[in-house]
């Protein structure tokens, strides 16, 4: 695929050094970091100190200032080398831009260098063994106790769960609040916080070396300066942010499909059935002008959508449109291109094989694509 229109000359000067510092520093280490099922903070520590963590954040915090745009390139890039590095994303453009948002002057200053150095690595805890899209129904208690709240209660799936230091948590400040939505705060959790621990590495279908936790709080006591904004309004935080949430995930899904699309041509031209490549049978070619135009107009929507979204627009509704058709066209995309690898597709050597098993979770995750179609119908006024 092109670059999007919006890229300038510095954005595409990023990308080289950003694709280079991969090539060396994290594509030779993919695979035994997705055996190891973690990445190692040397790693993270390692992309911090080259400008690739949270670049958005202001100078006087130790960022770059910079645009959405350098936050599209870093997806990207994470995105070509394996799903697995999807954690950086959630780091760089989901849980710092709360801290950025609605964190006070001191806890800017407190936590926001550690964020851009990979001193800091963060995780944002919402879901929970009995609350995944039903938010509002969470069960995690924060009891106020003047100068410190008192947490209990457990969180599960949680991405950057082993390896994260900050975990923004999603708590019900007020119980008896109606509706429930209403009584949910944020609280910055760090790790080593009395009551607070980090549960096993879940071992999931795929995303292997990306590391995913339950966490458990007994009794735990947070400091009152960790919260995140005002008491009982962080739902509304969370609504106001889930859209950049959702345009990161249709970023990665997106550039996962191109990927597949250009491995499984290559593939095509050079293996042989017949006597002749597997590209000039027309079923290959029919197959592969379909997913080059669902990639084609993907990328269209994608680059419209990231534009608006950087002036500011509302764009819940085409987000969710996005997030959903963008991450279920992978997903067919994956099907595709894995039967046209025939036997090898499902050799785990084959990158095809890895990108078959590390898709399915994007429908699922940022709200689920059935939660996607919900918004949307109710902004059409259904």
């Amino acid at each position: 695929m092109g670059k999007y229109r919006f890229e300038e000359e510095e954005h595409e000067l990023f990308r080289k050094s950003l694709r280079k510092f991969l090539e060396k520093e994290a594509v030779p280490q993919y695979e035994k970091w997705e055996e190891d099922r973690l990445i190692p903070k040397t790693f993270w520590k390692r992309l911090g100190a080259m400008g690739f963590l949270c670049p958005q954040v202001e100078e006087q915090y130790g960022g770059s200032g910079a645009d959405f745009r350098y936050a599209v390139v870093i997806g990207e890039e994470m995105e070509r080398v394996g799903a697995s590095l999807t954690g950086v994303g959630l780091h760089n453009d989901i849980t710092v831009p709360y801290i950025e948002a609605y964190g006070s002057e001191e806890q800017k200053k407190r936590w926001l260098p550690g964020c851009v150095s990979g001193e800091h690595i963060t995780a944002i805890a919402m879901t929970e063994p009995g609350a995944g899209s039903d938010l509002a129904s969470l069960s995690a208690t924060a009891v106020s106790q003047g100068d410190h709240y008192i947490v209990n209660g457990q969180k599960t799936f949680i991405t950057n769960g082993i390896n994260s230091t900050l975990v923004l948590t999603a708590v019900k400040t007020d119980p008896e609040a109606e509706p429930s939505h209403r009584g949910i705060s944020l609280l910055m959790i760090e790790e080593g916080m009395p009551g607070f621990t980090k549960g096993r590495k879940l071992n999931k279908v795929g995303l292997h070396g990306q590391d995913t936790a339950e966490l458990y709080f007994e009794d735990c006591i947070v400091p009152a300066a960790n919260l995140i904004g005002a008491e009982n309004k962080g739902f509304s935080y969370l609504m106001e942010k889930l859209q950049q949430e959702r345009l990161i995930v249709a970023i990665a899904a997106q550039t996962a499909s191109e990927d597949m699309l250009e491995m499984t041509l290559d593939y095509v031209k050079s293996r042989k059935a017949f006597g002749k490549p597997i590209s000039s049978f027309q079923n290959s070619q029919f197959k592969l002008v379909e997913m080059a135009t669902e990639v084609e107009i993907g990328h269209s929507f994608l680059e419209s959508l990231i534009e608006e979204h950087m002036a500011g627009k509302d764009i819940v509704s085409k987000v969710s449109m996005a997030k959903y058709w963008l991450t279920d066209t992978a997903k067919k995309i994956a099907g595709e291109c894995m039967q046209l690898h025939g036997g090898y597709g499902y050799m785990e050597e084959y990158k095809i094989a890895r990108r078959y098993r590390d898709i399915p979770v994007a429908a699922i995750y940022a709200g689920s694509n059935e939660i996607m179609k919900t918004i949307i119908a109710k902004r059409m006024g259904l």
